[in-house]
């Protein structure tokens, strides 16, 4: 009977290790960087994947200020002044959030850095744009920003996850 109860709880504690090896991983490390008039443009973010779940309007609420990835604050780094779409970003380090709606997502410029992504204090915005979203060719399984020149002083920054993809324009301001 001690041997049928011994080789019950090593059952018992195999099968919990199994699980816990189950549970979903971590979402990695992403970067996305572009050289724009001549200066760099970087953004750093956690790249969480969907993993079949419905993402915008579930997962990622509407209405609600979004991190806008996984784990530490989404940041942008700029070595230039930059004019996304009307507002005014002085050369330096900011924290990017975004407004996903019904019909529409709002990126958010936000001058606190360094804290945890879903820390956010609005009192802190140095402004919002509403970004154009369109429906990707195909899902978007992990979450890709990507920055991407386009010509001489201008570019694109576009955030693409699961049937959603949102870019704003990005241009150095002189």
């Amino acid at each position: 009977m001690k041997t049928c109860s011994l080789l019950l709880t090593m059952t018992m504690v195999a099968l919990s290790a199994e699980a816990a090896d189950k549970k979903p991983p971590k979402s990695p490390p992403a970067e996305t960087s572009a050289t724009i008039g001549g200066k760099q443009v970087k953004i750093d973010y956690g790249a969480p994947s969907a993993r079949g779940r419905k993402i915008f309007g579930e997962l990622v609420p509407h209405g609600k200020v979004w991190r806008t990835g996984a784990n530490a604050a989404t940041t942008l780094t700029t070595d230039a002044d930059l004019d996304i779409k009307g507002l005014k970003v002085p050369k330096g380090k900011y924290t990017l959030f975004t407004l996903p709606t019904d019909n529409g997502m709002a990126l958010i410029v936000n001058k606190q850095t360094g804290q945890w992504g879903t820390e956010y204090d609005d009192s802190k915005d140095l402004g919002r744009v509403q970004m154009d979203v369109s429906k990707p060719e195909k899902p978007v399984e992990k979450m890709e920003i990507k920055l991407a020149p386009a010509g001489d002083d201008k570019g694109t920054l576009t955030i693409a996850w699961e049937n959603l993809s949102a870019s704003v324009p990005v241009a150095i301001s002189h």
